[in-house]
């Protein structure tokens, strides 16, 4: 393909045109780059793969089968990587305060090598919960023509001729605990449960925002639910490689896709999937790096009037797999369209809009996975937003699978996770209790830990549905049960979840978006009086740096004032 392109409005201009940047070329030609090579669009290829997970271990691969789309169509790659903290590894200690913070390195150290070495667009993979949004507010934030892929999910195991993922490992040991899993049927799953490479199979919070980066559309159709090992993956990066050279001619960047009605989109899906809570995180975050105000309550109001139409695990029956099989995010959303639940004239990096890309696609009634709109699984979709005495600024809850919306109880309190994780090990949790998990929120973690290893212990113990579970931390994706996150204020700023004491009835309503703390605020004001805050043991380093910027939960928990406050967009440079 033969492309000529004028690098005088492009940022590689600033390293590879004119006599003065002689020095920066005698680099490129150190590593085998031509004349001609210098002289095209130099495109960033952002790759979050490592040996930490399996989610992580492919990426590279394909990364570098990206070069080849780029080349074809008239650009020079440039691959870099970066980090990730994969939940799955961190969960249930310490190492789970850096599950949050590394999106935001992730997006720091994207837009940081972008910018040192002039990059005129991107191409970003990724594997791993944080990593996903992480590559997208990078996107968001530096502006150039981009595109996201999805590194794709673990196929699911087979255990007791059941398909298995991760998540019945974690509720497997809370069964243990109980007495009801012998130590070595615990061994046995463990070695089968993930089975290859890949991230988590069910719909937690990888493949949540892997959907969401296709139904905002910043992925080409179609691209992130193959699952890693599938051969097609090959064909995707190629596609996005040369897909990206096309958005450089176009002039077409992420600000211009991602509009505040596509991430209503975006929310959309989320509830249609019965997706990761964490989403009412990062599509926030992400909303924050176009300059669109869009913050939990937003996500919240596309929820209510979403239906819950893909029967995914935790809350259903089917892994990613399924769903690509089924015909993918396109096939949900092409019902979803045909129901006036979805904005159709947003812009894609196709250079279509998503109604065209979507008319491409026929509706197969046949598969069993995604639900037609007019016969929904329920009316309302999987993820509910919660506000009440007790979360003034918000809360979310996971509802997909669930039969009971409502519960009332006396608050069990716990001032950290590992006090909460203890207690359901020594079976002292308390059925029809309100379990408050405080002091984990991403200032006073800080980091915002994902309490899964608590969740799935009291799943496998048979208490999953006869307790709730509150925290201004977070859960996971793959958690299930009436497990409220991202509570606000959290407990570091004074909020109400700092003043419960042992034995306050709490009061959940789902359906009615309700939750309240049964304390008369005269009360309330005498125990805020004397209240303390909780420090916590960070005096230094990353998690210090992120506790003294991090806001509010319901903005995102970001750590920079996002485009609302730049005084330059680097594309522009």
């Amino acid at each position: 393909m033969t492309r000529t392109f004028d690098k005088s409005k492009l940022p590689s201009r600033h390293v590879s045109v004119g006599p003065e940047r002689a020095p920066q070329r005698s680099y490129y030609y150190a590593m085998g780059m031509t004349e001609e090579d210098i002289a095209k669009p130099f495109v960033g290829i952002a790759s979050a793969g490592n040996d930490s997970a399996p989610c992580n271990t492919l990426l590279d691969a394909q990364a570098d089968m990206a070069r080849q789309g780029v080349i074809e169509a008239g650009g020079t790659p440039r691959r870099f990587n970066t980090i990730t903290v994969t939940d799955g590894i961190a969960m249930g200690h310490q190492g789970m305060k850096s599950s949050l913070i590394s999106r935001e390195v992730i997006a720091d150290s994207v837009e940081v090598s972008v910018r040192g070495h002039c990059y005129d667009a991107l191409v970003t993979y990724a594997g791993c919960d944080k990593s996903l949004p992480g590559m997208m507010m990078a996107m968001l934030r530096l502006n150039v023509p981009s595109i996201f892929v999805y590194g794709g999910s673990i196929l699911p195991g087979r255990f007791h001729e059941e398909d298995v993922t991760v998540v019945d490992v974690f509720e497997a040991v809370g069964q243990h605990s109980a007495g009801n899993c012998p130590l070595q049927e615990l061994i046995e799953l463990e070695k089968v449960a993930c089975p290859g490479h890949g991230a988590c199979g069910g719909q937690f919070t990888a493949n949540t925002m892997a959907c969401v980066a296709e139904a905002i559309g910043l992925s080409l159709p179609n691209s992130n639910m193959a699952p890693a090992p599938y051969e097609s993956r090959d064909d995707m990066a190629v596609a996005a490689g040369r897909q990206v050279m096309d958005l450089i001619e176009r002039n077409l960047r992420p600000r211009d896709i991602c509009t505040r009605e596509a991430f209503v989109n975006a929310a959309r899906i989320v509830a249609a999937t019965g997706g990761s809570t964490n989403a009412a995180l990062h599509l926030p975050a992400m909303a924050s790096e176009a300059g669109i105000d869009f913050d939990l309550f937003d996500v919240a109001e596309a929820f209510k009037s979403t239906p819950y139409l893909a029967d995914l695990k935790p809350g259903g029956k089917y892994v990613a797999r399924d769903m690509h099989n089924a015909g993918g995010v396109y096939m949900l959303m092409k019902t979803m369209m045909d129901n006036d639940l979805l904005n159709g004239d947003c812009i894609t990096v196709t250079g279509k809009t998503l109604g065209e890309n979507i008319d491409e696609i026929t509706w197969n009634s046949d598969q069993k996975v995604i639900y037609d709109v007019k016969n929904a699984i329920t009316e309302t979709g999987g993820v509910v937003g919660l506000k009440g005495s007790l979360a003034p600024e918000g809360a979310i809850v996971k509802v997909a699978g669930m039969a009971r919306l409502q519960f009332r109880g006396p608050a069990q309190i716990f001032e950290c996770e590992e006090d909460a994780f203890d207690a359901v090990e020594k079976r002292e949790i308390k059925e029809g209790s309100v379990i408050i998990i405080r002091n984990e929120g991403p200032k006073g973690g800080p980091g915002m830990r994902e309490m899964l290893a608590t969740t799935a212990a009291l799943y496998g113990q048979g208490m999953g549905e006869k307790v709730a579970l509150i925290t201004d931390g977070r859960f996971s994706g793959a958690t299930r049960g009436f497990c409220i996150g991202h509570v606000g204020p959290e407990a570091a700023d004074g909020g109400p979840i700092g003043l419960v004491e042992d034995g306050d009835m709490i009061n959940i309503d789902a359906e009615a978006g309700i939750i309240d703390l049964e304390v008369d605020e005269k009360t309330l004001e005498e125990r805020r009086s004397c209240y303390t805050p909780h420090v916590n043991d960070y005096g230094s380093g990353a998690l210090w740096r992120y506790a003294q910027n991090v806001g509010p939960a319901y903005k995102g928990a970001v750590t920079h004032p996002g485009a609302k406050a730049e005084k330059h967009v680097y594309a522009d440079i």
